[in-house]
């Protein structure tokens, strides 16, 4: 068995239907080191009465994506009692286990099965980014610009120092 890597996961919760009766309920999980990682979990109620059967749960469908949300947060404000552990097993399946650690004991709490998203929706997703950030950059590009107009307006010789000073050098990584 292979040891993992401890990495942040954007995890995106989407419910379709009223929030207080959700019809289906649909998680995504992506990664901002790896522009290819794209996992999805879809639970409709007739999954979600298997799932609550095998996992012997406590909650109805309706409560479950607040107890996702609970569960979420408690891995992020309490690290050190309460883990969410990402398992990739073969063709594309995957789980998301959430523990607690108990001092003497790890008790699984929940989990839940994931599946690869297909090429076409990573393609559309890894496009969605590139065009956000290169929205992001025209912006921060802009105001650049507006502020050099301003500094020639208000003092032409600041901008004379500044264009001819070298530019800070970066640190090597």
């Amino acid at each position: 068995q292979e040891v993992g890597t401890l990495e942040a996961i954007k995890v995106k919760i989407l419910i379709m239907g009223e929030e207080q009766n959700p019809l289906t309920l649909r998680i995504e999980l992506t990664s901002e080191n790896d522009l290819f990682f794209h996992f999805n979990h879809n639970l409709d109620e007739h999954g979600f009465r298997q799932v609550q059967e095998h996992q012997k749960l406590m909650v109805d469908f309706p409560e479950y994506p607040n107890v996702l949300i609970r569960m979420l947060n408690n891995c992020i404000k309490e690290p050190h009692s309460h883990l969410a552990v990402f398992v990739i097993e073969r063709e594309g399946l995957a789980r998301l286990d959430f523990i607690q650690n108990m001092e003497y004991k790890f008790v699984e709490l929940l989990s839940c099965n994931f599946i690869a998203s297909p090429e076409d929706i990573i393609r559309a997703h890894i496009c969605f980014r590139y065009n956000t950030l290169k929205s992001r950059l025209a912006l921060v590009q802009a105001r650049l610009q507006d502020i050099e107009s301003l500094i020639k307006v208000k003092n032409p010789s600041l901008l004379l120092q500044l264009s001819k000073a070298p530019a800070p050098r970066q640190p090597m990584k």
